[in-house]
């Protein structure tokens, strides 16, 4: 396929960058730094805004997937706000473009503990991350009200960790999932392998998922 990776130098944008150029696909890298990615052969690297919507649309344009690990960063103070602007022009980039696929990596927060209970609303809900896991929960909002686009949005594991690619793993859909008593959790290797396996052989149109150990 031909994928278009927005984020692909991130901490989940370069595992899920090599496992799509591990199984042959043709990826665009949309990313703010295109010189820190290393040449392959497969890999075709574009400096891009994700908030310039018509420009990002262009670069889009011709491929079968947008794949969008986009994170404003955890370091800067408007998180929020940047996150769900970002992820508005993505969504309006994609249709632009003609794209109708389009797979979200989002967090963990929104995901439910108890039944209306969500994650990020619990009381040892990390404050650091609170303001990034409420501009991805309302991004997930934001694509459930999309009705032009075939999207599917990944929730990692609560535990989101460096480790092996194994290929094992457990997928949900809206609750978290729990390794008895203690929350679950999962490589950024093996979410890139679930991620690009949703790609090939889509199972979660306008949906959410996620998995864990």
């Amino acid at each position: 396929m031909k994928i278009a990776l927005i984020g692909a130098t991130g901490y989940v944008g370069a595992p899920l960058l090599q496992e799509a150029l591990n199984r042959g696909h043709q990826v665009t890298a949309l990313v703010r730094h295109p010189q820190k990615l290393i040449a392959h052969p497969q890999l075709t690297a574009v400096q891009a805004d994700v908030h310039d919507s018509v420009a990002l649309a262009e670069q889009l344009r011709g491929h079968d997937v947008v794949i969008s690990a986009f994170n404003p960063g955890w370091g800067i103070a408007d998180i929020r706000e940047q996150f769900i602007a970002g992820s508005r022009a993505i969504i309006a980039a994609s249709k632009l473009a003609g794209v109708k696929r389009l797979l979200v990596v989002g967090g963990a927060g929104s995901l439910y503990v108890a039944p209306g209970v969500q994650l990020i609303d619990t009381p040892d809900f990390p404050a650091e991350y609170k303001e990034g896991a409420e501009g991805a929960r309302q991004a997930l909002e934001i694509l459930r009200g999309e009705q032009e686009l075939e999207w599917t949005f990944l929730s990692p594991a609560a535990l989101l960790v460096p480790g092996p690619r194994t290929g094992k793993f457990r997928l949900g859909q809206d609750e978290l999932l729990m390794n008895g008593d203690e929350p679950g959790s999962i490589s950024v290797a093996d979410l890139a392998v679930a991620l690009i396996d949703e790609a090939e052989q889509p199972q979660h149109i306008r949906q959410r998922f996620t998995l864990a150990y």
